[in-house]
C-alpha cells in the first residue's frame, strides 16, 4: 500500500531521520527504502516538521518484521536512552529500574549493558556513578551521524541526546578554519569539525576523555587535523593567543568562567558556541552580556539563538553563537594619490602591521599594479586616514583598517 513518506537524497538520510525522530514523526510499522540515491522514510504526516514537508510524498514500503520491544513485555513505554549497545535508565525506583531492565535483555533491542543513572553528573571531569543492572562492560561504540565514538560512560561524559545540536554547529565550520574546542570530551564536535577540512585544537581536563578523543580521531581517519591537549584550558590557552577562527564552549554550567579565555584565543574574527544553563524567564540575556562586556575589544554581534533542550523545570539549555570582529590597522606607504573603493595602486610597501601580528616590522616589499578594497568592517563605511606627507618625498603614509584577510 502507499505509504506517506520523506523523500530526501541518501546523503540527507541521517540527518532527516534525526530530526524525525526527535518530532515523533516516525512510521515504524514500515520499513525504509532507498532508490537512485533518493531515501524514503516513513512518516505520520501530521508530525513532519515544518522543514520536511515539501519532501513529503507517498510510496510503496514493505511491512517491517516486528520485533518484541521492552515495551510489548511491560505493557508501557519505559524511558529509555540508548548509547552504543548500553541502555540507560533513570529511575528512582531501583526494583522497577531492574524490571525495565530484565524486559530490555529478554526483548529484541540490541543491548549488552543495562544502567541506571546513580548519581548527577559531578566534580571537573562530569562524570557521574552508574548502578550495573545487566551485564558488566560500560565501555561502548556509539554511532552518529556517521562518526563512531569509543567510550566509557563510567570514565567520560557524553549525552547522545546532543547529537542533532553537535550536528548543527559541525555544519557551519568551512574548509582551513581554525577551531578550538575548549571542553571536548571524545571528540563529538572536534572530529566532525576536522572532517569538514578545519585544523582543530581539542582540550579537556579529563585524561581518560582525551585518550579516547585520540584513538576517535584514528578510527574517523582525521588524526591529522586534530590535535588533543589534556588539561585546565585557561593553562594552554596563551599558546594559541589570537589563532581560533571558531570557538566551542560546551561546560553550560560554568562557561562564564572561561570566557576571558576564550577571548584571548579568538582571532580578529572568530564566532564563538557558548552553552548555557539559564532561566527560561529571559534565557540568552546573562549570556550575552557577559560575553559584550568580556570581549570589549571587539565589535560583537549574535547571530545565533537556540533552545537546545529544557535541562530542568524552569531551566533551558541555551546556545549562543557571538561573533566577535577586531579591526586591524596597517601602515603602508603609497605613490600617486590615493582613491577609494576599489583601487589600483602602482606600488605599494607595507611597514608595520598593528593587527594581526604587533610590533612586527616588515620588510619593504613592492606589490605592483594590484587591486585593494578597503573598508571598516564595525561601520561598513570608507575609512578617513589620516595622510602624511613625507617631507621631501611625494609618498604618503597611510593608516588603513583593514578586515581580516583582506591583507
Amino acid at each position: 500500500m502507499a505509504v506517506p513518506c520523506v523523500a530526501v537524497p541518501r546523503e540527507r538520510g541521517e540527518t532527516a531521520r534525526q530530526s524525525l525522530i526527535e518530532a515523533d514523526a516516525l512510521a515504524e510499522a514500515y520499513e525504509i527504502d532507498v532508490e537512485n540515491g533518493t531515501i524514503y522514510i516513513p512518516v505520520d504526516p501530521a508530525a513532519v516538521p515544518e522543514g520536511l514537508h515539501d519532501a513529503l510524498t507517498e510510496r510503496e514500503l514493505p511491512h517491517r518484521n516486528q520485533q518484541t520491544t521492552p515495551a510489548d513485555l511491560l505493557d508501557t513505554e519505559p524511558s529509555i536512552e540508548r548509547l552504543g549497545d548500553i541502555v540507560i535508565l533513570d529511575e528512582d525506583d531501583l526494583d522497577q529500574a531492574r524490571k525495565i531492565a530484565q524486559a530490555v535483555m529478554d526483548s529484541d533491542l540490541p543491548c549488552e549493558t543495562v544502567l541506571n543513572r546513580a548519581s548527577p553528573i559531578e566534580g571537573e571531569l562530569r562524570v557521574r556513578e552508574w548502578d550495573i543492572l545487566a551485564g558488566s562492560e560500560t565501555e561502548t561504540v556509539h554511532r552518529e551521524y556517521g562518526y563512531g565514538y569509543v567510550l566509557d560512560v563510567a570514565d567520560v561524559f557524553f549525552s547522545p541526546r546532543l547529537a542533532t545540536e553537535r550536528r548543527i554547529v559541525t555544519e557551519r565550520v568551512q574548509q582551513g578554519e581554525h577551531v578550538f574546542d575548549m571542553f571536548a570530551g571524545v571528540g563529538p564536535f572536534a572530529i566532525p569539525a576536522a572532517d569538514r577540512g578545519a585544523d582543530v585544537v581539542a582540550c579537556d581536563l579529563n585524561e581518560r576523555a582525551i585518550a579516547y578523543l585520540e584513538e576517535n580521531a584514528r578510527r574517523n581517519d582525521v588524526a591529522g587535523r586534530v590535535e588533543a591537549r589534556q588539561g585546565d584550558v585557561r593553562d594552554i590557552s596563551a599558546e594559541w593567543a589570537g589563532w581560533a577562527d571558531r570557538i566551542v564552549m560546551n561546560l553550560p554550567h560554568s562557561a562564564d568562567e572561561f570566557l576571558e579565555t576564550a577571548v584571548r584565543l579568538a582571532g580578529d574574527d572568530c564566532t564563538i558556541h557558548y552553552y548555557d544553563i539559564t532561566d527560561t524567564a529571559a534565557p540568552f540575556t546573562p549570556g550575552e552580556t557577559a560575553i559584550e562586556e568580556t570581549a570589549a575589544e571587539y565589535t560583537v554581534s549574535f547571530t545565533d539563538q537556540r533552545m537546545v533542550r529544557s535541562y530542568a523545570p524552569g531551566q533551558q539549555n541555551i546556545r549562543i553563537d557571538a561573533r566577535l570582529q577586531r579591526d586591524t590597522w596597517l601602515t603602508m606607504i603609497v605613490r600617486n594619490p590615493i582613491r577609494w573603493g576599489h583601487q589600483r595602486l602602482p606600488e605599494l610597501w607595507p611597514t608595520h602591521d598593528t593587527g594581526r601580528f604587533p610590533g612586527r616590522s616588515c620588510r619593504p616589499v613592492p606589490a605592483r599594479c594590484k587591486t585593494f578594497r578597503l573598508w571598516e568592517p564595525s561601520a561598513h563605511r570608507r575609512p578617513s586616514p589620516s595622510v602624511t606627507t613625507l617631507s621631501g618625498s611625494k609618498h604618503s603614509e597611510c593608516l588603513f583598517p583593514l578586515s581580516g584577510k583582506t591583507w
